[in-house]
């Protein structure tokens, strides 16, 4: 009889499910329920847990003041307790696609499986990133801050936005993220470049795919650099001085993956220079960013709050990855988005 340790919304929403995959496999599941209040669970219950899903109502449910980058167990320690109690346990789903934190790498070490959410917040992202572009590139940056001050502000002259048809982005990580983005920005007219270690797929939407140690010389034809790249060793601190000033004067930066694939502190110098002709933000080398980071009040920044894949329907689709995973985890079977350490 495998325990599961899923939050309470979750088992009540997708007992039905449940109750399927329990028939399916001929099995029945102890249900440790959790709710938002941070309540530990009896020692006898917790180590006896083999499995668990990092739902996001777990998660964040009773913490709205945690940032992206607080170490997760620090901000959930009533779903990790059980985890490190438990002897047996065997698989942790989390809703979210990135595995930076050090706890997954620790749990992976232990032997545990690891699977994750990759995919299920890809398209929101990617929506949101061509409509942060198209008011980077279409004159909303200008024309707001005439509305609110009640001024006509038609864009003439040096203030006319090159058309969009005709650039290029180059995207970072070409994974679900960049898959949904290609062809938008396509059909807008760009030209759309890939960067990553895989040779070019017959399903990619990109233009061309070329590998990481071929970027610098991409650069200088970038007018849209997007960074969708998982935060590694390789990948910290990929965007510095020297890579922003090989970008032509007046490109943009998209950066939806982790805020220290960027230099901070070079990026804002290359903003203030007027090298880089704007960026949209959505991740931070420090989270929340600070009040005093120059970055909120540039005329030519969007920041948001490590928010950019919010979306109703992210839910129902880790729900989805989740439950077929435990279907799947049931027959021994490999796991959708399982790491591989």
């Amino acid at each position: 009889m495998p325990t599961l340790m899923l939050s309470k919304n979750f088992i009540d929403e997708h007992a039905a499910r449940l109750a399927q995959i329990e028939k399916a496999n001929n099995t029945t599941f102890e249900l440790v329920r959790l709710d938002t209040k941070l309540v530990y669970l009896p020692d006898d219950v917790a180590s006896r847990i083999d499995a668990a899903f990092l739902s996001r109502d777990i998660r964040f449910g009773s913490m709205s003041h945690a940032g992206h980058y607080e170490p997760v167990p620090e901000a959930c320690p009533h779903f990790f307790k059980p985890i490190d109690q438990s002897k047996g346990f065997k698989w942790l789903q989390i809703a979210s696609a990135g595995i930076d934190r050090p706890i997954y790498g620790e749990l992976m070490a232990r032997g545990i499986r690891v699977s994750t959410g990759a995919g299920t917040h890809a398209e929101p992202i990617a929506q949101t990133s061509i409509g942060a572009m198209l008011m980077l590139s279409r004159g909303f940056m200008k024309w707001l801050p005439a509305q609110r001050a009640h001024q006509w502000h038609a864009l003439r002259d040096a203030e006319t936005p090159k058309d969009l048809r005709g650039q290029t982005m180059v995207i970072v990580g070409v994974g679900s993220i960049g898959g949904f983005t290609a062809p938008i920005a396509k059909a807008l007219g760009l030209k759309v470049i890939g960067v990553r270690r895989s040779p070019k797929r017959p399903d990619d939407v990109v233009d061309e795919i070329v590998h990481p140690s071929k970027l610098d010389e991409l650069l200088p034809k970038t007018d849209w650099l997007m960074l969708c790249c998982p935060l590694s060793e390789e990948t910290r601190g990929l965007i510095d001085a020297r890579r922003l000033a090989l970008l032509p004067k007046g490109a943009h930066l998209i950066n939806v993956a982790r805020g220290p694939v960027v230099v901070e502190q070079d990026l804002i110098a290359a903003l203030r220079s007027g090298h880089l002709g704007g960026a949209y933000l959505d991740v931070f080398e420090t989270e929340p960013l600070q009040a005093e980071s120059p970055l909120w009040d540039m005329p030519n920044v969007i920041c948001t709050p490590h928010n950019s894949s919010t979306s109703d329907g992210n839910e129902s689709r880790v729900a989805s990855i989740f439950l077929n995973n435990l279907d799947l985890w049931c027959k021994g079977q490999p796991l959708v988005n399982e790491v591989k350490a």
